[in-house]
């Protein structure tokens, strides 16, 4: 018998750098509306690790900061 599945090509993955390591930053500031919004959907939700490339500290940072902006009703 033949096997006559159809051979997916492997793609490359990019390897994804969290930003903030690469900056060196510690700290990230809830009043800074624009950086929090690029972590954000349309709707307000924050999108995870895997899409955006942090790594799990700034990814908890990051959370953090948008869940003290929305009390603070700086963003959505």
């Amino acid at each position: 018998m033949q096997n006559n599945r159809r051979k997916r090509k492997k793609r490359e993955r990019r390897i994804k750098i969290c930003r903030f390591c690469e900056s060196r930053t510690n700290y990230i500031d809830f009043l800074d509306t624009e950086l929090l919004k690029k972590f954000q959907t349309e709707n307000g939700k924050i999108l995870p690790r895997r899409v955006t490339g942090t790594c799990l500290i700034h990814q908890k940072l990051l959370g953090k900061a948008i869940k003290k902006a929305r009390v603070l009703s700086l963003v959505r």
